[in-house]
């Protein structure tokens, strides 16, 4: 799993959207999506980890499954 998916899945078991977070996050559209293939900045990745109420390392476990 990606870090992608991982944010994917738990903002999927929150309602939420990837581009809902982005939008809120002021980050551009699809700048999560590209976590697909590359790692994020630890700053965007503690952004999304605070809006989702999780941890990045919670995160980041997830990913490695």
């Amino acid at each position: 799993m990606t870090v992608y998916s991982a944010i994917k899945g738990i903002a999927i078991d929150q309602d939420l959207s990837i581009y809902k977070i982005e939008h809120d996050l002021n980050f551009t559209n699809g700048s999560i999506s590209k976590w697909d293939k590359s790692i994020p900045r630890v700053d965007r990745l503690q952004m999304v980890a605070n809006y989702l109420g999780v941890t990045m390392t919670f995160i980041l476990d997830k990913a490695k499954e």
